[in-house]
């Protein structure tokens, strides 16, 4: 498969030793070259393409393609086809983080390295669930440039190297001091921007040098900000039929019997219209009254339109980095050297407002039994609430390098060391207060159920709160999280021996390296936690754990005739931890033919594995609420589970969700094959093509609630959906009983209150597609030079099967995975004496309408760079991002907020200025 690199770049995968190689574009011959290190190997070679096809990202790319990040660059592969949380989820557990899903495969399953050693991975595990490398705390400025190859890789890396590995290689030449200033906003409102970087190096006669700083800054952006974004009128659903539309309850009291009731003028609770819209005004100005649905005749419900306006759709960024490496000579043979990275950043998000209601049925002597809500408005908590996230990362790496046997042999000894702290703290409720506010003292509890007893505050509930009273009853939840991971490597490269066709190269790696984390969350928010002072309405994460690897790798390069070359790699590793993985041997085979100089015929088979994600491992007692459908409730209706009648808000709800790791997880094993060619057309002008498979089978994931609910409802109906037969008292049903609660209270039809999840072994996950590039170089006298590059991925098979028993599903058309089928990008760069522009796009292929009706529209964007040198040591240039101010496609099926799906941008247009000076 070849790695269609996301961003234009002038040349082919370069080496980690050899930064100023000719361009692909210039010299298309693969041959006669120094020997190099490509990510994807250990052994050096000469030729630039190998078995594996790696593509590469440098740092002038990052900037002439428009970007600040190095994440904002890498989000372009074409190979990024999967979904990833990010900042417009505010509520999901790292809206901080970013992360690459690379095959759709999932964050944790490529693996991202720093000079080729691992990093420590986001304190805080993804949806709660898995651990996985975010590239925040990567400054660009550090970057010399970014290795990519996509593909199973465990035979030389070892775990996690799944769908693909990112080498993010630093400066390691640089002679010379150089200023870059950025600054921008955005066309639509906020999210002003400043970069500042200074790089520089010094070289002595013995020594080198490389040091650079990062600063940047970045204003956040918040949903009022959009007006596409900033209240639930812009729900497709009532596109043409404004007056229908529905909002979230900003208050409500629900009285079992009569329905909802609301205070008149006098203060007694009815439930007219005239007492409702009373009510709702006297409640907030920014609440309203609305219908339910629109065959009610009159307005029923008081709501809030606004509620999402005050959460962040981008957070702001303070964030300064420092880089420092170097080497010192100890002689003709030995060198040491030394890199240290450090990121320290104070970002802001923010959530919709916060929200408080009953915990189910509360009784009141002179009112009965009640449930009640209520939304606070901006006006009342004094603005956004912001969640503060303060992160602190650091990669260091030392090590010594030589040769042995006069050059025959390369050998280095390094250690390395990479840790990860993070600091939150967000605004909540504390249970007791908010509850006194609205409810006053216990009286005591009642009926069969044990109801609690109070006298509800009904003026309180029906009334604006100062914003004093407001912060009386939050405090500030402090929850804090680390990891770390530490190695120790030595490995040993060179040509063992010669054959006809040439020397056979090896490669030896022997590594030991401890791997640990731990999340510290508030006490006040943990689910066992019994103090008054308990944190309302949220439940963290907890977990830690440590886990030792040792291993031992061999890789050989042999020329099997002058112009077929074969690759084997072999490697096991060992795990010291408290999972049923004791060790796993993962193997590489590849083959690479040249028929003739300007053709290569390439094709790769490995296995793969990675061991179970720690957090799968050592997940603590913890929760969360979560929607399911209850395919129970809905064959007791009569109702088919497969059909859409079994979507409705009656049987697809929010309940508690309880999670807690297992340690009886084994390692997931998989295979990888790849076949492609490249070819080099004519001067300056290639083609490449490349095609994937990926199988991965005990695949690990939470019990997906669909399973679950399924086989609960097969074991409490005693048939399956075909009338099959269940053993009611098999140990599977009464374990699947035993995981789920429900409500049997007089008052209430039955629904789900809460279940439990953990993670387990999946049957098996299929990623099939192919890669295609063009890259043409135009060299003229007269007009400059232009370049031209094409990249194209497309997943021709994307399948999902959680247990053997279980059908394969389709999950690449699936609305629920919201995977991409294509991506693309291209380029088209000019140069001419002191000015240089590049135009670079990239498409997101279709996605399947919410209501799977039809396929919505691919989604282009587009990026332009100029750049004038206006001294012979200085730069100025200006960049536009999403030139032409690019929403999302539309889908008026998708009636959830925020009525797009969450990969689209909703930032719109962003331009920039800058300066470069040498000095």
């Amino acid at each position: 498969m070849f790695a269609v690199v996301a961003l234009s770049f002038h040349g082919p995968t370069l080496a980690q030793e050899d930064n100023d190689k000719e361009s692909r574009a210039d010299k298309p011959s693969a041959t006669n070259l120094d020997k190099v290190t490509v990510t994807g190997s250990r052994i050096k070679r000469v030729d630039i393409e190998g078995p594996s096809p790696v593509a590469v990202i440098t740092a002038d790319d990052i900037q002439k393609e428009g970007f600040s990040t190095v994440y904002e660059a890498l989000s372009t592969l074409s190979q990024f086809t999967g979904s990833v949380q990010n900042e417009i989820n505010q509520s999901g557990f790292t809206p901080n983080a970013q992360f690459i899903n690379l095959r759709s495969l999932g964050p944790g399953y490529q693996l991202v390295l720093l000079n080729g050693k691992r990093m420590a991975d986001y304190p805080m595990p993804y949806n709660s669930q898995s651990n996985a490398v975010s590239l925040s705390s990567i400054p660009a400025a550090a970057v010399e440039r970014i290795e990519v190859m996509t593909g199973g890789a465990s035979a030389i890396y070892g775990s996690d190297a799944v769908a693909g590995v990112i080498n993010i290689i630093t400066r390691s030449h640089f002679d010379g001091d150089t200023l870059y200033v950025r600054g921008g906003t955005t066309t639509r409102g906020g999210g002003d921007t400043g970069l500042f970087q200074w790089t520089g190096g010094k070289t002595g006669n013995r020594w080198n040098l490389i040091y650079a700083l990062e600063y940047l800054n970045r204003e956040s952006i918040l949903a009022s900000q959009r007006d596409f974004m900033d209240s639930y009128h812009d729900n497709p659903r009532y596109r043409n039929d404004p007056h229908s539309a529905t909002a979230v309850s900003g208050v409500y009291l629900y009285q079992n019997g009569p329905g909802y009731v609301w205070p008149d003028a006098n203060g007694k609770l009815s439930g007219s219209v005239e007492a409702l819209r009373s009510a709702c005004a006297a409640t907030s100005p920014d609440f309203q009254p609305y219908r339910s649905g629109r065959n009610v005749a009159n307005e029923n419900r008081c709501g809030y339109f606004g509620y999402p306006a005050t959460q962040s759709i981008q957070n702001s960024f303070d964030k300064a980095s420092a880089y420092l490496s170097g080497t010192l000579d100890f002689g003709q043979d030995t060198q040491a050297y030394g890199q240290l990275l450090y990121t320290r950043s104070k970002n802001t998000g923010a959530s919709a407002t916060r929200f408080w209601q009953t915990a189910g049925w509360v009784h009141d002597p002179g009112i009965g039994y009640v449930q009640a809500q209520r939304i606070f408005t901006p006006a009342e908590t004094g603005g956004s609430q912001k969640s503060i996230f303060e992160e602190e990362s650091l990669s260091l790496n030392l090590g010594l390098r030589g040769s042995w046997l006069d050059g025959r042999f390369d050998w280095e000894a390094a250690m390395s060391h990479a840790r990860y702290d993070m600091s939150v703290k967000t605004p909540y409720f504390t249970t007791d207060k908010v509850n006194d506010y609205f409810f006053g003292d216990l009286l005591g509890h009642v009926g069969t159920n044990k109801y609690p007893s109070y006298h509800v505050r009904v003026d309180r509930l029906f009334s604006p709160l100062s914003t004093a009273d407001y912060q009386s009853l939050m405090t500030t939840v402090h929850s804090t999280a680390e990891s770390q991971s530490s190695q120790g490597q030595f490995t040993l490269t060179g040509d063992l021996f010669d054959l006809p066709a040439g020397p056979v190269g090896m490669a030896f790696v022997v590594e030991g390296a401890r791997q640990k984390y731990s999340l510290a969350p508030d006490a006040r928010s943990t689910p066992d936690y019994a103090g008054k002072d308990s944190i309302y309405n949220l439940t963290s994460t907890r977990g830690g754990g440590s886990r030792d690897r040792y291993a031992l790798g061999l890789e050989f390069g042999i020329p099997l005739l002058h112009n077929l070359k074969a690759n084997l790699a072999g490697r096991y590793d060992r795990y010291d931890d408290q999972t049923d993985v004791d060790g796993a041997f993962t193997w590489q085979a590849g083959l690479e033919w040249r028929p003739w100089n300007a053709l290569l015929l390439r094709g790769t088979h490995a296995t793969s594995f990675r061991a179970p994600d720690m957090h799968y491992v050592y997940a603590g007692h913890s929760g969360g609420y979560t929607y399911i459908t209850d395919t129970y409730l809905c064959r007791v209706k009569g109702i088919d589970p497969a059909s859409p009648d079994c979507s409705g808000a009656d049987y697809n709800y929010q309940v508690f969700r309880t999670y807690e790791g297992r340690k009886d997880l084994e390692e997931e094993e998989g295979r990888s094959s790849t076949v492609g060619a490249v070819w080099d057309v004519m001067n300056q002008m290639s083609v490449s093509f490349d095609y994937y498979r990926i199988k991965l089978e005990n695949q690990v994931g939470e019990l997906h609630s669909d399973y679950l609910m399924r086989n609960y409802a097969d074991c409490r109906l005693g048939t399956d959906t075909r009338g099959n037969p269940v053993d009611t008292t098999s140990p599977s049903c009464l374990h699947f009983l035993g995981l789920i609660t429900r409500d049997t209270s007089p008052f209430s039809n039955g629904k789900v209150t809460r279940y439990a999840a953990y993670p387990v072994n999946q049957a098996m996950a299929r990623s099939d597609g192919f890669d295609a590039t063009w890259k043409y170089a135009l060299d003229t006298d007269r007009l400059g030079k232009f370049n031209f590059q094409l990249n194209y991925t497309h997943v021709t098979q994307l399948e999902l099967q959680r247990f053997a028993d279980d059908k394969v599903e389709n999950i690449r058309d699936h609305r629920r995975y919201f995977h991409y089928r294509s991506r693309a990008n291209w380029t088209v760069g000019w140069e001419k004496n002191d000015w240089r522009t590049n135009l670079y796009g990239y498409r997101f292929g279709s996605l399947p309408s919410w209501d799977e009706t039809h396929r919505i529209a691919p989604y282009f964007l587009w990026n332009l760079d100029v750049q004038k040198k206006i001294t012979p040591k200085a730069t100025i240039g200006f960049s536009a991002v999403n030139v032409f101010n690019k929403l999302h496609p539309r889908d008026d099926s998708f009636t959830s907020y925020p009525f797009f799906w969450r990969s689209y941008s909703p930032v719109g247009r962003q331009v920039f200025a800058n300066y470069r000076v040498t000095f």
